[in-house]
């Protein structure tokens, strides 16, 4: 009945919800094949697959020629792994555990740590896949060159961070409307597959063009991106403000709604009569 209060301090409270997120990341990796290294594999054949599409496809069309001057592989590579690198983490934040799962009984267990859990674990295997299949690339068939590595990491972050904002608002949401929030995040991520702009580049789209592209903050990293990964690419119809603004916002919003949403929900929403 009477337990003693163990007192702990700051660095013990920080270990213990380090362990915590770690468990609940390798359960998010697991949660899919039941096996950590049978998702890695899944996930490097799923992004090696989209990129030997897109590079079939674009030879096809012609597209190879509006392509920046360099390596054309790693140029479709770039905006594949952004991609999705972000779509992947919107559908795990979005996907996490609620404040009416039943993983929330538990006492250690709470919102954030869901989130923190989906995002380090799809991160996780985005950069393990991104590492892997750059490095088979750069050993077996063409050496590679970044011409800036670290910003081109620092954009690839951007488009996790920014894919664990918007992954918030349709967790935050998903508990009003269910279906209707499902519906509507693989809607978002379809979108992107063309609203991302990965197959083209900023600076030689002409104006009309643009104007479908510019409204979306990935369209932006990616660019972005690609001025870091090349050397001869300066990209000047892209802004690094604008996602950094988006995102800012996107969080602010997902942790307020997050917060409304657990102060207010109910496990007995989804129960039947």
């Amino acid at each position: 009945m009477f337990r003693p209060v163990q007192r702990r301090g700051f660095f013990s409270r920080a270990f213990r919800f380090g362990e915590v997120v770690y468990h609940a990341s390798v359960r998010n990796a697991r949660k899919g094949s039941g096996n950590a290294v049978m998702a890695l594999m899944m996930n490097m054949v799923q992004a090696c697959m989209m990129v030997a599409i897109f590079y079939v496809m674009m030879s096809v069309l012609g597209l190879r020629g509006a392509a920046v001057r360099g390596d054309f592989m790693l140029y479709v590579m770039s905006g594949i792994f952004m991609f999705l690198t972000h779509t992947k983490t919107v559908g795990a934040i979005s996907g996490a555990d609620g404040p009416t799962s039943a993983m929330m009984q538990h006492a250690p267990m709470n919102p954030i740590i869901a989130i923190s859990a989906a995002a380090i674990g799809t991160l996780y295997t985005q950069v393990f896949t991104l590492l892997t299949i750059l490095f088979i690339y750069h050993a077996l068939i063409n050496p590679i060159t970044i011409f800036d590595p670290v910003g081109f990491a620092g954009m690839f972050l951007m488009a996790w961070g920014l894919g664990v904002a918007v992954g918030m608002i349709f967790m935050a949401a998903r508990p009003w409307a269910p279906k209707l929030v499902g519906i509507l995040t693989l809607l978002y991520q379809r979108a992107n597959m063309i609203a991302s702009g990965k197959m083209f580049l900023a600076n030689t789209l002409p104006a009309a063009m643009l104007a479908l592209f510019d409204w979306n903050p990935l369209f932006h990293i990616i660019d972005q991106g690609r001025g870091y990964m090349f050397l001869n690419y300066h990209p000047h119809n892209s802004s690094l403000s604008y996602p950094i603004k988006v995102m800012t916002v996107c969080f602010a919003i997902g942790l307020m709604w997050e917060f409304y949403t657990r102060k207010h929900a109910s496990s007995s929403w989804g129960a039947r009569d």
